[in-house]
């Protein structure tokens, strides 16, 4: 055996230990932190980490020569630790055999002769310090004390711990509701509030995106421009609540045509836009917008029409915004042209 360990040494091991505590952030950190300085503290075979587990002690975590109990539970009325809590004292036992506390059948499969037991929080506590010795040993007033200053630090660490942790729940909990509120204002910033598809800065912030993706692909890009005709004859006759619902439902028909690469987006008013990324397919979007209008105005039910202009342009080197005036105009013509000729609306 070695030669005995000074004061001096056990003070400064304890004073290392409560450092190592007061930066903790983790109940484990703590854990590891007390297994290890328990035995050192004490030139000990063993010690034990316990913490109250309702009517149990639990045996969380252990250090010593050959395996204890780690991962166990037993009744507090059974086990010399729960004792300690019960009657918030610390134990010195010399000799486990001679002591009616102990449970004779736990300890009789391990090295343990002698121990200290401690309390977690004495005035109401929380867990134990078991230190083990694997010989008959006695241990001091001055090393109980050592012992007890440990476990009174282990307390303190774990309430820092919980303040810690519950500070990071909230701080988590306001940092996801933050992220949530700045994509709702993400969301309405890109997104018109009327019909749910993009309005003018997220249809120009998305295009551009999908134009590169064509792009890459080495297809052009059509935009399509529509025009909801005769708006302000709905809100005139039927009122705004019906004009309101008119372009609710373009909307709702431009979104069924719309294919998963196209980008759509109400610009304001009666006006609405498509950025159609397939060069083939700006046709077959406007033929499936004029079948789903017809087959809405042929309901009977229906209280009015729903009639749009539409103009395309290809978009090719040039930028999306003269696409769109392009588009725009071809609109426009369209229109014209439709009310001159009486020629059928789409």
């Amino acid at each position: 055996m070695g030669a005995k360990t000074t004061t001096d040494e056990r003070s400064a091991r304890l004073i290392k230990a409560v450092q190592d505590l007061s930066h903790a952030r983790t109940n484990q950190e703590v854990r590891d932190i007390v297994r290890h300085a328990a035995r050192r503290l004490l030139d000990a075979d063993g010690a034990t980490f316990v913490l109250k587990d309702g009517g149990n002690c639990y045996y969380v975590d252990e250090d010593a020569i050959a395996p204890l109990w780690k991962g166990l539970r037993f009744p507090l009325e059974n086990c010399i630790s729960g004792w300690a809590m019960n009657h918030r004292e610390s134990v010195v036992i010399p000799d486990i055999f001679v002591d009616d506390r102990i449970p004779i059948d736990a300890y009789r499969v391990t090295f343990v002769k002698s121990l200290v037991m401690v309390p977690i929080r004495q005035s109401s506590p929380i867990g134990a310090v078991g230190i083990y010795w694997d010989h008959e040993y006695e241990a001091t007033p001055e090393e109980v004390a050592l012992a007890q200053a440990l476990a009174d630090t282990t307390s303190v660490a774990l309430e820092n711990v919980e303040l810690i942790e519950g500070l990071e729940a909230k701080v988590l909990e306001r940092t996801v509701a933050l992220a949530e509120a700045n994509r709702k204002l993400s969301d309405l910033s890109l997104t018109d509030e009327l019909t749910g598809l993009n309005n003018r800065r997220g249809f120009f912030e998305f295009a551009a995106h999908q134009r590169g993706i064509a792009r890459h692909e080495g297809h052009a890009s059509h935009i399509a421009f529509f025009d909801v005709d005769g708006l302000k004859k709905i809100n005139d006759s039927l009122g705004h609540e019906a004009g309101d619902a008119a372009i609710s439902e373009f909307a709702d028909i431009l979104k069924t045509a719309s294919t998963t690469e196209m980008v759509t987006a109400r610009l304001g008013g009666d006006e609405f836009v498509a950025l159609i990324s397939e060069p083939d397919d700006a046709d077959a979007v406007v033929d499936r917008v004029r079948h789903l209008l017809r087959d809405r105005n042929a309901d009977p039910s229906t209280s009015y029409q729903i009639e749009v202009s539409v103009g395309v342009a290809a978009c090719k080197d040039e930028s999306i915004e003269r696409a769109m005036s392009r588009a725009d105009d071809a609109m426009y013509a369209a229109k014209q042209a439709r009310g001159d000729a009486k020629a059928p609306a789409c």
